[in-house]
């Protein structure tokens, strides 16, 4: 939590507007990487517009598919009530969401019954590595009121206060190990672990832990498989701790690229010609990791579809106009956005 006081700093540098934006965009990002995590690939596009119609910053649309309703569903709900205390009706409610046009799961909203063990296994059904096996069924409404129980109990108002990161990081451990639903599991562990971050800031985190998660998955997979294994936790809270950390320096990252990002279309909105400003929108939506491998010619060509000649008119005229900077020569020309101090 050492950096949060950083990030809210850097917030108050944009205008209550832009700070709805860069919400919604944290939301968005969150909201799709965490589903990425479990190998479920949403619409970007449809998952921002479902988050500006749950705050009221957009017009409502029949266009939006169950799924990207239901996860910017829950990242509303987990932003607007994290100090309330956890209840298992929240809990369900969250799966409910999640699970909105999965016709595969039998009870979404209500915890898993089937007889047979769940178990988290790869390799082929001949040789089956287990990596984890869940309490049974029958365990998991004792295991549930008990896990709420010891939540709600561990907040900075509880009857026996833990940690922020402590607390956040068996939070999410504890439920994993439960798996008290069918699926969506992971997910509503890292929410878990988002709204005991935030309770012991007192305000919503916005910290890009799924984001930071997705980028080194393997080694999430690694330490989760790792601790349910023996009750030796501390490895894993190590673990979750040096994430919470990344994820926190990452969200600083992307507030200073978004507010950099803000300037560069104060200075150059009016001065880029339809082919420049598509471009120029495509890196962005890269990120802060920018364009993988840095934008060449032929990128350029393959978005805008126009001759090499044009190609290089244009790029000379974005690098002239400070919108770009370049880099290499001939064939290995390569060019990146123009964001000095965008954390990048």
């Amino acid at each position: 939590m050492l950096q949060s006081g950083e990030f809210l700093g850097a917030v108050r540098h944009i205008g209550e507007d832009d700070r709805d934006l860069l919400k919604i965009e944290l939301l968005r990002d969150e909201a799709l990487k965490t589903s990425e995590i479990e190998g479920e690939i949403l619409d970007r596009a449809s998952v921002q517009a479902s988050l500006l119609q749950q705050f009221g910053l957009g017009a409502p649309s029949a266009r939006i598919e169950a799924a990207e309703r239901g996860i910017a569903g829950m990242t509303v709900e987990l932003y607007r009530s994290f100090a309330a205390p956890l209840s298992e009706k929240a809990l369900c409610d969250w799966h409910r969401m999640l699970m909105a046009g999965n016709r595969t799961i039998e009870d979404a909203g209500g915890y898993r019954r089937h007889v047979k063990p769940m178990q988290v296994v790869s390799g082929s059904t001949l040789k089956p590595v287990i990596h984890f096996e869940a309490p049974p069924s029958r365990a998991v409404p004792r295991e549930m009121k008990a896990f709420v129980k010891w939540f709600n109990d561990s907040a900075p108002d509880g009857r026996h206060p833990l940690p922020g990161l402590t607390r956040a990081g068996i939070a999410h451990l504890h439920f994993v190990s439960i798996h008290p639903f069918e699926d969506g599991n992971g997910r509503i562990a890292r929410a878990l672990s988002e709204k005991a971050l935030a309770q012991s800031l007192r305000q919503p985190s916005l910290v890009a832990l799924a984001y930071t998660i997705e980028r080194k998955r393997r080694a999430y997979s690694l330490a989760l498989e790792r601790a349910n294994k023996n009750n030796e936790i501390s490895g894993w809270l190590a673990y979750f701790a040096d994430v919470v950390l990344d994820a926190q320096g990452n969200t600083i990252r992307r507030v200073e690229f978004y507010i950099a990002k803000a300037r560069f279309h104060e200075r150059l909105r009016d001065h880029l010609n339809e082919r420049q400003a598509k471009v120029i929108a495509r890196l962005f939506r890269e990120g802060i990791d920018g364009f993988e491998g840095g934008l060449s010619a032929e990128n350029y060509i393959g978005i805008t579809r126009v001759s090499r000649a044009t190609a290089t008119r244009d790029l000379q005229d974005l690098v002239k106009k400070g919108a770009l900077v370049r880099s290499g020569t001939l064939r290995h020309t390569r060019y990146a956005l123009n964001l000095p101090n965008a954390g990048m």
